[in-house]
């Protein structure tokens, strides 16, 4: 069975490239039947926080990535947090200094300062010199009889270490390159390799996809698997996320944080779609839209490119708005409730009564929105008591020169107009324009701005009939009380 496990710091919050990761390996675990693990990293306590765990673990549920072993699941290999497996990892590197794979090291960190800095003074590459690997048998007995201090390297042999990716195919290193590696400090604490090959190899993990950044790593992880008599778990090194300018994505790019992504209005099927094209092809020709069930049918680790991927807000955004337009109405309305709602303008009644007309609303303004946010900012003159308006629109249309009569004619006109529908509302603004002897465009960009307070929206006479016959009049005559005001135009007035 296959085994993989996403395995975060909390030291910050669930970003994009550890998403597109942990994803991933998701989608390997649910393609083959097998086991998703969720372990987190947090041995760097001065860092890490039970909030940034909470954060991570809301960006996954967000995204739909169950995990079947970790925090609030259990699991056979309990506990998911390196923190509360220190005694694990410090009983491992007492029995590779046992088994001869390792060594106690007694150099302070303040004497290997000082070597290495020597070193580079006189332009050499400096690595561990191995001094305490020469102590008797003698000197250590009294070293640890007077508790000095002390740390645990790894002695690394002189040969080449290679290992085939899934991704990259043969990579070799030198071994001779390889200093002998601290695996638990002087503190009692493990370092990253130690830590993360006791728990792969404790939790049976068989493939490990993770981050090109970490293929440096990978060749003291084999030597600990090697002392360990363990197999070697197959790995994947995907490349990482670029921002437009290929420099490694970070904040300057927008928002990284999962979550963040989440108030701003995407979804997360999109975002999902979104990820696993960056970075791995699903060799369907162009297709781009994907559920979820067909990324884990098609998904294989031969398929990751080499290459590093580019993220691009403006096509995460053509993702997320061809899935709002997927949406059925009573499933764009659960969506879009809390954003009104965190706007102050969501109201019960949209669920009860005027259902069909929140969902009409919807449906009119959708073809224009590209996130769930933006039903706010696009529809606020259907869901708000006061209408905003645009300065620039009033002076452009409000203020023209017979602006005023106009409106007042075509209210005059819709007053008994019946019924009130798209055909003929349109038909009677028309044959105002026309017996005023105007162009229809001045009357309905007037009107556009009256009804809604700026001067782009759907189609004007969709707008007009699910504002409704009486909110329509009385914003007719609320413009018209603007254009009379001799002030400046207010920024907002009673609907």
């Amino acid at each position: 069975m296959i085994r993989v496990r996403f395995a975060p710091s909390p030291t910050g919050y669930l970003h994009v490239g550890g998403a597109r990761t942990a994803l991933f390996n998701w989608l390997l675990a649910r393609r083959h039947g097998g086991v998703f693990v969720l372990r987190i990293e947090d041995t760097d306590a001065d860092r890490s926080s039970t909030d940034m765990v909470e954060g991570i673990l809301d960006g996954l549920r967000w995204l739909g990535l169950d995990w079947d072993e970790g925090p609030h699941v259990g699991g056979p290999y309990a506990p998911y947090f390196q923190s509360q497996r220190l005694d694990r990892y410090r009983t491992t590197a007492e029995r590779l200094v046992a088994e001869g794979h390792a060594y106690y090291c007694y150099c302070s960190p303040d004497a290997i300062k000082t070597k290495r800095e020597a070193a580079e003074r006189t332009g050499v590459a400096w690595r561990y010199d191995r001094t305490c690997l020469a102590l008797a048998a003698a000197d250590i007995a009294a070293k640890e009889r007077a508790h000095q201090a002390r740390a645990v390297r790894v002695r690394a042999p002189e040969r080449r270490i290679g290992f085939d990716d899934a991704v990259h195919g043969r990579i070799e290193f030198d071994g001779s390159h390889i200093e002998d590696f601290v695996i638990l400090r002087s503190d009692g604490h493990p370092t990253y390799h130690l830590s993360v090959v006791c728990d792969d190899v404790e939790m049976g993990i068989t493939h490990v996809v993770r981050g090109d950044d970490h293929v440096s790593n990978t060749p003291k992880q084999l030597l600990l698997y090697d002392a360990l008599g363990a197999p070697v778990p197959r790995f994947a090194h995907v490349p990482l996320i670029m921002g437009p300018d290929k420099k490694r994505l970070s904040k300057r790019h927008g928002a990284t944080s999962v979550i963040e992504y989440a108030r701003q209005g995407y979804l997360p099927e999109a975002m999902v779609n979104f990820l696993a094209l960056l970075g791995w092809s699903p060799g369907s020709g162009d297709q781009e839209l994907f559920t979820r069930s067909d990324l884990i049918a098609r998904f294989a680790l031969e398929r990751i490119s080499g290459g590093n991927a580019v993220f691009s807000v403006e096509k995460l955004d053509w993702f997320n708005q061809q899935y709002l337009w997927m949406l059925a109405p009573d499933e764009l309305s659960r969506r879009v409730q809390p954003s009104l709602a965190s706007a102050g303008l969501w109201r019960s009644s949209y669920a009860a009564d005027r259902r069909d007309w929140f969902h009409a609303v919807l449906q009119l303004l959708k073809p224009r929105a590209k996130k769930l946010t933006d039903f706010v900012q696009l529809g606020q003159y259907f869901f708000a008591d006061e209408l905003v308006y645009d300065p620039t629109a009033v002076d452009q249309h409000l203020r023209a020169e017979g602006a005023r009569d106009h409106l007042l004619a075509v209210q005059a006109a819709l007053d008994d107009l019946d019924p009130f529908d798209v055909r003929t509302t349109e038909a009677a603004v028309r044959a105002m324009a026309e017996s005023r002897g105007v162009n229809a465009a001045t009357l309905i960009h007037a009107l556009r701005v009256a009804l809604t307070g700026r001067t782009a929206s759907p189609g004007l006479f969709e707008v007009a009939v699910l504002l409704g016959r009486h909110r329509v009049l009385a914003r007719i005559s609320s413009a018209v009380a603007l254009m009379e005001s001799s002030s400046a135009p207010p920024q907002s007035h009673p609907s």
